[in-house]
C-alpha cells in the first residue's frame, strides 16, 4: 500500500510543479499590475500624489486586480507555455490585458467611483508593458537554460561532439536560414556547426545571422566550401523558384557535400494553419528546372468523391500513383485492375495500412485483352469513372513484338471503352504518351491509334471521353532513371544512345495529379497535354545523376554512347502542328487542350478491325498496317534513316 502511495506521489509530482509555476506566474502578474498602478499614479500626478487620491486608489486596488485577473484566467492565458510562446501568443495577451483595462473603466462608470480615467488607461498600458517584458524574459531564460544544458551535454561527450559537429553552410540568410541556425544551436533536431551563410542580397554580406557570418553570394558556394572545409549544405530558401533551385542544387551537389533542402510542409492540424519547416534530402527531381504543379482540389473531388473508380494497370508506376491520389478524395470504391497480381497486391496492402477501415479497394486480376472479363467487372461493380493506364510501353520490345502491342494497347483500349459505354460509365480517361505525336515506332503508333479510338468513340456516346498525354516520368519501371541507377551502382558505364538526345520529364506524383485534374475538365474527345517544361538532354541527366551519388562523370563513372535504337527519336514532341495551332490552355496553366480533329469514322473503324484481326492471324504484317492507320510512314522512315546513320 505504501509503495502505491509513493508511486502515486511520483506521478503527481510534475503536476504539482506545474501548478506551483502557474501560481507563481499569477502572483507575479498581480504584483506587476500593482507596480503598473503605482507608475501610472506617479506619471499622472508628476510624482506628487495627493493623500486623498492615494486613499481613493488604495480602496479600489482589489477591484482593479480582480478585473485583470478575471480576464486572464477566463481566457486561459495561464495554460500557455510562455517559454515557447511567439508573437501570436503575445498579441493575444495584449488584447486580453486591454480588455481588462476596459473592464476597469466600465466598473469606474457603473459604480461612480470617481477614479481618473487617464490613470486607468496608463495603468493598462504599463501593465501590458511590464507583463509582456516578463514573458519575454521567461522565454530568454528558457533558451539560455537549454543552450547551457546542450553545451554541458556536448562537454560530457567530447568525442561524439567532434564527430557530429561538422562544418555546415547555410544557403539563404533570411528567416528560413535563421530557423536552421537556431535548430543547430539548440542541438535538438540538427547536428553540426554552421560556420557560414551565403545570400544574393549585397546588404547582408559581412553581416551576422545569429552569430554566423554571411560570407558572399550563392555563386561563390564552391569557393566557400573549399575555404571552410564544409561537409554539409542546407538550402534554406523555400520561396525560391524551380529554375533557380535547380541551379543551386546542381552547384551544391558538385561540391560532393551532403545537401539538404528546407521546405514548408503544410501542417495537417486544423487548429494550425501554419506551414511547418522541415528538411529533406535532395532527389533527382530537384535537378529539373520545372515549375511546381498547382492542383485545384475542388473539381477533382466533385467527380471522384463517393464514386466507384476503375484503374487499369493499377499496379504499374503511373497506375499505382493514380490509385494513391484517388484515395485522398474518398471514393466509394477503388477497383485496381491489373494482369500482374504482385504489384497490385502490394499497393492494396499499402493503402490498407494507410487508410485502415476507410480503405475501400478491390484488386481484380485480369487483362484488357479479355472482353468477357471486362464485362464481368463492369456488370458487377458498375464504375462511374475509368482511368486506362494499362499498356505495353517499352519502345525496343514493341519493335520486336508489334502484334502484341496491337493486342494489348489497341484491342485492349477498344475492348475497355466499348465495355465501359455498355455498362453506363460516365467518364473515360486514356493515359497516352508524347510518343503518339508523329509516331515513328510501334509503341507510339499504337498509343496514337488508342487516342483515335477514344476521339471517334466520343462522337457517338454520352460518356465523357478524353485523352491525357505526357512524356517520360521520373522513376517509372523500365525508364531511364532506374537504368542509370543500376549502372552507377555497378560502377558503370552509363549508356546513352546519343549525346544530343532529349526527352520531356515529370515526376510520377505530378503526372498522376495532372491526370486527375484533366479528368475533371471533361471536354469531350479532347486531348489534354500536360506542360512538361523544357526537354532535358539525357546526357545532362546522366551527369546530374552521377554527381547526385557523389561521383564524377567520366572520372569515376564512364559514359558510353551506344547509338539510337530501332524506332527511337532524337527529340519527342507533345503536340503535332495541327494541335499546336488549335491548342488552348485551361484555367490551370499546366494543362493544354488540343481539340479533336476530323477522322473518317467508317474508314478508321474498318482499318482498325483489319489491324486487330491481322495481329491475331498474320503478326508479321502488322507493322505496315499500324503506320498506314496513323498516316506516319514518312516519320518512321526518317527515324530509321537516323538510326542507320548512327
Amino acid at each position: 500500500m505504501e509503495r502505491l502511495q509513493v508511486r502515486d506521489m511520483k506521478k503527481t509530482a510534475p503536476q504539482r510543479r506545474a501548478a506551483t509555476k502557474k501560481l507563481l506566474l499569477v502572483l507575479g502578474d498581480m504584483l506587476l499590475v500593482l507596480a503598473a498602478l503605482g507608475i501610472a499614479l506617479v506619471l499622472h500626478f508628476d510624482g506628487r500624489i495627493p493623500p486623498a487620491q492615494l486613499e481613493l486608489w488604495l480602496a479600489y486596488v482589489l477591484t482593479n486586480l480582480f478585473a485583470y485577473l478575471a480576464m486572464l484566467l477566463s481566457m486561459r492565458m495561464y495554460n500557455i507555455m510562455w517559454q515557447l510562446a511567439g508573437s501570436k501568443e503575445l498579441l493575444k495577451m495584449v488584447c486580453f490585458m486591454g480588455a481588462g483595462g476596459l473592464l476597469t473603466l466600465a466598473m469606474n462608470v457603473i459604480f461612480a467611483a470617481g477614479l481618473s480615467n487617464s490613470v486607468l488607461i496608463l495603468t493598462c498600458m504599463c501593465a501590458v508593458a511590464l507583463i509582456g517584458c516578463m514573458r519575454l524574459i521567461l522565454r530568454v531564460l528558457y533558451k539560455l537554460r537549454r543552450q547551457g544544458r546542450s553545451e554541458a551535454a556536448r562537454g560530457a561527450n567530447a568525442d561524439e561532439e567532434s564527430r557530429q559537429a561538422h562544418p555546415v553552410l547555410i544557403v539563404g540568410a533570411g528567416e528560413a536560414g535563421r530557423y536552421c541556425i537556431s535548430m543547430f544551436h539548440e542541438g535538438s533536431l540538427l547536428k553540426g556547426m554552421p560556420v557560414a551563410c551565403v545570400d544574393d542580397d549585397p546588404a547582408k554580406w559581412g553581416m551576422r545571422l545569429q552569430g554566423v557570418p554571411v560570407r558572399g553570394k550563392l555563386n561563390e558556394i564552391p569557393q566557400i566550401v573549399a575555404r571552410y572545409h564544409i561537409r554539409e549544405i542546407i538550402i534554406a530558401i523555400p520561396s525560391l523558384d524551380k529554375a533557380r533551385m535547380q541551379q543551386i542544387v546542381t552547384l551544391c551537389s558538385d561540391t560532393r557535400c551532403q545537401v539538404r533542402i528546407l521546405y514548408l510542409a503544410q501542417d495537417l492540424d486544423a487548429r494550425s494553419q501554419r506551414a511547418t519547416p522541415r528538411l529533406r534530402n535532395i532527389d533527382i527531381a530537384d535537378f529539373l528546372a520545372r515549375k511546381e504543379v498547382d492542383i485545384d482540389v475542388e473539381p477533382i473531388s466533385d467527380y471522384l468523391k463517393d464514386q466507384t473508380i476503375l484503374v487499369t494497370g493499377g499496379g504499374g508506376s503511373i497506375g499505382s500513383e493514380l490509385c494513391r491520389q484517388i484515395m485522398r478524395f474518398a471514393p466509394k470504391l477503388l477497383l485496381i485492375f491489373d494482369i500482374y497480381e504482385n504489384h497490385a497486391y502490394e499497393l492494396e496492402c499499402e493503402l490498407r495500412q494507410k487508410y485502415g477501415e476507410d480503405c475501400r479497394t478491390v484488386v481484380l486480376v485480369g487483362s484488357v485483352r479479355d472482353r468477357k472479363r471486362l464485362d464481368e467487372v463492369m456488370a458487377r461493380y458498375r464504375p462511374q469513372v475509368v482511368f486506362h493506364a494499362a499498356a505495353h510501353k517499352h519502345v525496343p520490345l514493341m519493335e520486336i513484338s508489334p502484334a502484341e502491342a496491337v493486342k494489348n494497347n489497341v484491342a485492349g483500349t477498344k475492348n475497355l471503352i466499348e465495355s465501359a459505354d455498355a455498362h453506363g460509365v460516365k467518364r473515360f480517361v486514356l493515359l497516352s504518351s508524347d510518343k503518339a505525336v508523329k509516331p515513328a515506332n510501334v509503341m507510339g503508333a499504337t498509343k496514337r491509334i488508342c487516342e483515335m479510338i477514344v476521339q471517334t468513340y466520343a462522337l457517338r456516346t454520352q460518356m465523357k471521353c478524353m485523352v491525357v498525354r505526357f512524356g517520360n516520368v521520373l522513376g517509372s519501371r523500365g525508364s531511364v532513371i532506374p537504368l542509370f541507377e543500376e549502372q552507377i551502382a555497378s560502377g558503370g558505364p552509363v549508356t546513352i544512345t546519343d549525346p544530343e538526345i532529349t526527352r520531356y520529364f515529370m515526376t510520377i506524383p505530378e503526372a498522376a495529379q495532372l491526370v486527375l485534374q484533366a479528368g475533371g475538365i471533361a471536354e469531350n474527345g479532347a486531348i489534354f497535354v500536360l506542360d512538361m517544361g523544357e526537354p532535358v538532354k539525357i546526357l545532362d541527366l546522366a551527369h546530374m545523376l552521377i554527381r547526385y551519388h557523389g561521383l564524377e562523370p567520366e572520372k569515376d563513372i564512364p559514359i558510353k554512347i551506344i547509338g539510337l535504337r530501332p524506332g527511337e527519336k532524337m527529340h519527342e514532341e507533345l503536340m503535332n502542328p495541327f494541335e499546336k495551332a488549335q491548342m488552348h490552355r485551361t484555367e490551370k496553366e499546366t494543362i493544354m487542350v488540343a481539340p479533336p480533329y476530323e477522322i473518317e469514322v467508317l474508314a478508321f473503324n474498318r482499318k482498325l478491325n483489319d489491324l486487330i484481326a491481322t495481329a491475331q492471324t498474320e503478326p508479321d504484317a502488322v507493322s505496315e498496317l499500324i503506320f498506314e492507320l496513323t498516316g506516319t510512314k514518312q516519320s518512321r522512315m526518317e527515324v530509321y534513316r537516323q538510326t542507320m546513320a548512327n
